[in-house]
């Protein structure tokens, strides 16, 4: 048994998976995630959609690192070495750059720049399911069974467009996240091909077909439009011929610029930046661990100092309900050196200040370990880290209490999270967004940004 749990997590998590169809299923898996306030408001009559301004805000872009499974705060952000061991967990701590603040042994490297971080220690979650804790953490909104929410990757698309040829929502190396009821032309620009493999990294969707030149396409593209043209006096619904219309104007952007080949051209970096990320390092149970976030992190610091305003990766399986003292040490090292190394390059090239990096985990563990020797889901406290962007630097804001069992001080529930990040990218999280019958919605439900974190 214990060994099911330590190579594949849960079944919860098996389920969901890291696959796009996961996420999209954890719409329809509310659990009293719908008041009836909900439904009367989405049944009355609607006044003016309330509408603000978005414009760029200090954090011109945003690295999402996602942790798929959920990792432990006891094991990273914030130990605890004066609980009793069977709370405290396996690992001791590392002292960091701030007085009196200490990490999990297991994150060295990040210890030493702790001053460049803003780690929220008090973050409140809903429930403790991946499904739905996924959805809630990459959406702001707990699920609903009536409506499926934007990821915030779609909505800065939607707010802000795209910026220099590059796709304003980029994934790596699959989507995380959906577009909810915005069009889909507003969702992520995923890979495909994942970028650890190096030498042998290619993006999918730009590359054309076998002996097709630039030229070639730009034949096609003026026949097509002809042709839709003449479809378009037929049409009595242009809706979906436009949206067609959107995406091919845009993979035509992508495919002819050389500007966007080249910041997905991981070649183009020195071996030694590689090396300085991890590659080749950190061997693990399921590959070069080192490659697979380090490589992941490089391309995403490639791809917002081109221009891209959000990108989103996945490193790891966190979910780590038996033997968390061994899956730690598989793959906390290369995760830790990373991120140590992206804060630091992109402070080394000025874009700390204007990109934020997000650390995002659906949900936390227990606080005492558990029979098989790891820890189950919980949600009621975690941390978050976070850098940049306009964020203070050296902050860690609030705290659970001495079990890692509730917040002891300034909780800040997930929906103020979000909008203290949607605030930075320089979007109102008040605003209502169209929905499908004319229904507007909040893009955060009664978020409140955290004034506390913004410097």
């Amino acid at each position: 048994m214990r060994q099911n749990l330590h190579q594949f997590g849960c079944p919860g998590f098996r389920q969901l998976g890291v696959s796009r169809r996961g996420v999209l299923q954890a719409g329809s898996l509310a659990i009293g995630g719908l008041t009836l306030a909900d439904l009367l408001r989405m049944e009355q009559a609607r006044g003016e959609q309330k509408w603000y301004e978005s414009k760029e805000g200090t954090a011109k872009s945003v690295i999402q690192i996602v942790l798929p499974g959920a990792m432990a705060a006891q094991e990273s952000w914030n130990p605890k070495p004066e609980s009793p061991t069977e709370y405290r967990g396996p690992f001791g701590v590392a002292k960091t750059s701030l007085t009196g603040v200490v990490f999990s042994e297991t994150m060295p490297a990040c210890a030493k720049i702790a001053d460049r971080l803003c780690i929220v220690r008090s973050v409140v979650g809903s429930v403790p399911d991946h499904g739905l804790g996924q959805y809630h953490m990459l959406t702001g909104h707990k699920s609903s069974p009536v409506l499926k929410h934007p990821a915030i990757g779609a909505v800065v698309s939607h707010e802000l467009g795209w910026r220099k040829r590059l796709p304003p929502f980029v994934a790596i190396p699959e989507n995380s996240g959906d577009t909810g009821y915005l069009s889909p032309r507003f969702g992520a620009f995923a890979t495909g091909g994942d970028p650890a493999a190096d030498q042998g990294f290619s993006v999918k969707d730009l590359t054309l077909p076998g002996g097709l030149t630039v030229h070639d396409f730009e034949l096609r593209r003026n026949l097509r439009d002809i042709v839709n043209q003449r479809v378009k006096q037929f049409e009595a619904d242009p809706a979906t011929t436009e949206t067609m219309d959107a995406f091919y104007n845009q993979a035509y952007g992508l495919l002819t610029s050389a500007a966007v080949r080249n910041a997905f051209d991981l070649a183009q970096e020195p071996e030694a930046v590689k090396r300085a990320y991890g590659k080749g390092m950190f061997a693990g149970k399921t590959g070069q661990h080192g490659s697979q976030a380090g490589m992941r992190m490089l391309l995403a610091r490639r791809l917002v100092e081109a221009g891209s305003r959000f990108v989103s990766l996945r490193y790891g399986q966190w979910d780590d309900h038996s033997l968390i003292r061994e899956n730690i040490r598989d793959r906390m090292p290369a995760f830790d050196h990373a991120l140590a190394a992206l804060i630091t390059d992109l402070e080394s090239r000025g874009l700390l200040d204007s990109t934020l990096v997000w650390v995002a985990s659906e949900f936390g563990r227990t606080p005492k370990i558990n029979a098989a020797a790891g820890r189950d889901h919980w949600s009621r406290v975690f941390s978050v880290a976070l850098a940049g962007g306009g964020l203070k630097q050296g902050l860690i804001y609030g705290d659970s209490d001495a079990t890692s069992s509730d917040p002891a001080t300034d909780a800040v529930p997930l929906h103020d999270l979000h909008s203290t990040i949607y605030k930075l990218i320089g979007i109102n999280s008040d605003k209502e967004l169209m929905a499908p019958g004319e229904r507007p919605i909040e893009i955060v439900d009664d978020g409140r940004p955290v004034s506390e974190l913004l410097a």
